[in-house]
């Protein structure tokens, strides 16, 4: 029977957090690296980047990654000798390859994964899981919104870099996230026709607009939006040049996010802000209940064409999970005082 890879073998400590040699492994996903991130980031550790292409065999079987001679990687930035002291990975997707680091490090490397990756908790040293995921264990951290690492610095100097930009506009400035199509379904035409139809009315009832979308909305969405908004006030992102989203995040006075994804929603309540989840198309499932958990914690509220105030504490939950590895670390002897 395989070793369990969260067995550890002897290994140099110290006491200094930055001379902890950290790989974060990412296949591109943006919204998994942002994550991965601000772990490393609210742990204190200084991260180098492994955009690597998890294969096939260890996506559909992660745990195989334990089997001597399965390779980590199918390619990407190598991955070799001197393994790190801590791998922080995120998603199912790349489950298998930090778990084949570990096994390749002689065990030695600590194991930090983001996201239910529907394995044994034991196969991690540290495990994060959104609350509405049901695996627990002794080594299982839940978390109600994702990480990520905009702490209020990042945040101030890009509303700096924007600023100019929305200045023409009146307040309140409303912050407009947009999403996309995901494997769940599509932005329907009728569907993004009726949200632009309740911004329309957002702006008419006198809002400044800030409109972003994002890499996953998709051409005809962008286009809607940017037509049905013209005659309004109404900064509208097209995709190209510079992202003004951490700007737009930064200068809001009031949000909308469309409920298609889980790390606009959390950045937009780690501000605490009024944010209003607009579905543009009907959710289910995990997606569902972390709509709900969020409504009933008082971080949001459903978006149907008007804006309301209310105030919430910001949902920023990526400090105490950084606290938690940094503990660990010190628990398992990585990192001593």
């Amino acid at each position: 029977m395989s070793k369990n890879p969260a067995e550890s073998v002897p290994f140099a400590a110290t006491s200094d957090v930055h001379q902890l040699t950290t790989w974060i492994l990412t296949d591109g996903t943006v919204g998994m690296r942002i994550q991965c991130l601000g772990l490393a980031k609210a742990a204190g550790l200084t991260p180098i980047i492994k955009r690597i292409h998890p294969s096939l065999l260890l996506r559909a079987l992660p745990a195989l990654g334990t089997v001597p001679g399965v390779p980590a990687a199918a390619g990407g930035d190598p991955m070799a000798e001197p393994w790190p002291d801590v791998v922080i990975s995120c998603g199912r997707r790349t489950a298998g390859a930090a778990i084949a680091v570990k096994r390749l490090s002689g065990g030695r490397a600590f194991l930090a994964h983001i996201q239910d990756p529907r394995l044994d908790p034991r196969r991690f040293d540290l495990l994060v899981v959104p609350e509405h995921d049901p695996t627990r264990g002794p080594n299982v951290v839940t978390t109600l919104g994702a990480l990520n690492p905009h702490d209020p610095a990042i945040l101030a100097d890009a509303a700096r870099q924007w600023e100019i930009e929305a200045a023409g506009l009146p307040r309140p400035y409303v912050a407009v996230m947009v999403g996309g199509s995901n494997k769940r379904y599509d932005f329907s035409p009728d569907a993004v026709a009726r949200f632009v139809r309740q911004l329309r009315q957002v702006a008419n009832d006198g809002a400044g607009l800030l409109v972003a979308t994002s890499r996953r909305t998709d051409a005809a969405t962008r286009a809607a939006l940017k037509d049905g908004l013209a005659d309004l006030p109404a900064l509208v992102w097209d995709g190209e040049g510079e992202n003004p989203y951490l700007g737009f995040l930064a200068l809001a006075d009031a949000l909308i996010v469309t409920s298609d994804s889980v790390n606009m929603a959390s950045e937009a309540c780690a501000t605490g802000k009024p944010v209003h989840v607009a579905t543009v198309e009907a959710e289910n499932g995990r997606l569902a209940a972390f709509h709900e958990r969020l409504r009933m914690a008082g971080h949001t509220r459903a978006f149907e064409g008007r804006i309301e105030a209310w105030s919430h504490p910001p949902l920023d939950e990526t400090p105490r999970v950084g606290a938690v590895l940094r503990q660990r670390l010190s628990d398992t002897g990585i990192l001593h005082a």
